[in-house]
């Protein structure tokens, strides 16, 4: 793919994000347009108790699934944009704004492209165990933020009956029930 080469960056919008418009010079000499949101990389963790065998997912509003889908009820991993932290220390902090859940060690999954296509955003993506005395929070996420966030604890049997019916939806929450499968199959054996 050598070869191609941005020419020019022009700023079509600025606000919580930018929409950016690169001119991209082809190997031939050519050369294309693509529009990208530039982003700052996001955390993502899924908190599992290995003891009772649950999860915490969350459920708040996105305006992009209700734009497409007519209803914004979307399960998802606490997730957010590190803010200048690194990954680890966004993953905790969004855990506890988010969930009200403090957590102590994280295993790291994998940095992945969210939607290289489109977006200069990164995940993060982490699994992290924890315990009923991590629970310390409310959570709910930040009233200055518009979070409104129900906090679920879904056990790992219910988890998978919803993923069979299709009630989860969200990539990053299942690349990492993916990796919480294949890194702990413990948590999926028959109880």
């Amino acid at each position: 793919m050598a070869g191609y080469k941005i020419k020019q960056v022009e700023t079509l919008y600025e606000g919580w994000r930018k929409l950016l418009k690169l001119t991209v010079e082809m190997p031939d000499g050519r050369t294309m347009a693509r529009e990208i949101l530039n982003s700052a990389d996001a955390a993502a963790v899924l908190p599992y108790d290995p003891e009772a065998r649950n999860v915490i997912l969350i459920r708040q509003f996105r305006a992009p699934v209700m734009h497409v889908e007519g209803h914004h009820d979307l399960l998802e991993t606490v997730a957010g944009l590190l803010d200048e932290d690194e990954p680890e220390a966004c993953a905790k902090r969004e855990a506890m704004e988010e969930a009200g859940l403090r957590l102590r060690d994280l295993e790291r999954v994998v940095t992945a492209w969210s939607t290289p296509g489109i977006t200069t955003e990164r995940l993060h993506l982490f699994l992290a165990p924890y315990t009923s005395a991590d629970r310390v929070g409310e959570g709910g996420g930040l009233a200055d933020e518009h979070e409104e966030i129900e906090v679920l604890e879904i056990g790992i049997g219910e988890l998978m009956g919803m993923i069979e019916q299709g009630a989860i939806a969200d990539m990053k929450t299942l690349v990492l029930i993916q990796a919480l499968q294949l890194r702990h199959p413990e948590l999926f054996g028959k109880t």
